[in-house]
């Protein structure tokens, strides 16, 4: 992906952005550019998803839930590394993928109001834990920032094929949505190669593995 020329942005306005992008994200609903795949779904390929058993209707919902709490913390990782960069071009890449992250997370909310569930009550503790890492990670080096990227989407990638594995094979809706957001992550993830990632030390691969493995447990349930 080129990086081309943009004018630049002061901390202080980047600062304010991902306050005011913190706060949409916690707060209200979000809304989605894209249309859901879900809602692409001719009535009789979407009828086993309106006629799920309680106990898959459960278990979609908490993978849903899990998905969701994925997109929070995908627009705490965008916003935190856009505030740390002090490269134009590159924070314009990081608000991009941002503002496209904003379709997972109005999808998948919207997939739970359907299964007649919630969200993880634990949302702003993931967004300020998730924010603070891209922070970090953003303030060692672009470079280092990006290979954040590629690894964590790589690794919600792997996460959200081993959910088709597991989502009940009728529930069409809560599988379209996650097979695109599949899609997309593997693009975000060849995108941030592109502009320039470092790959990660191993250590750190792996401890993310630990740290997102936390999460989705306790997301599942909470």
């Amino acid at each position: 992906m080129s990086m081309v020329p943009t004018t630049p942005v002061s901390f202080l306005d980047a600062a304010l952005r991902a306050a005011d992008a913190s706060l949409r994200t916690l707060f209200t609903t979000p809304r989605a550019q894209a249309p859901s795949p879900a809602s692409k779904l001719t009535p009789e390929e979407r009828a086993g998803s309106d006629a799920l058993s309680e106990s898959e209707r459960k278990l979609s919902a908490a993978l849903m839930r899990v998905n969701h709490v994925g997109e929070i913390c995908a627009q705490a990782l965008y916003q935190s590394q856009a505030l740390a960069t002090r490269d134009p071009a590159l924070r314009q890449h990081f608000e991009r993928a941002a503002q496209e992250e904003i379709d997972h997370l109005a999808w998948t909310q919207q997939r739970l109001q359907e299964l007649g569930d919630r969200t993880s009550l634990l949302n702003p503790l993931w967004y300020t834990g998730a924010f603070a890492l891209g922070l970090v990670m953003g303030k060692i080096s672009d470079s280092n920032s990006l290979g954040f990227v590629v690894e964590t989407e790589r690794q919600v990638e792997a996460h959200l094929r081993s959910h088709l594995d597991m989502l009940p094979e009728q529930d069409t809706a809560s599988r379209a949505i996650v097979q695109q957001m599949e899609d997309d992550e593997r693009r975000h993830a060849d995108e941030a190669l592109e502009a320039g990632a470092s790959p990660l030390p191993a250590p750190v691969q792996a401890a993310m593995k630990v740290a997102a493995k936390v999460m989705t447990t306790v997301a599942h349930r909470v």
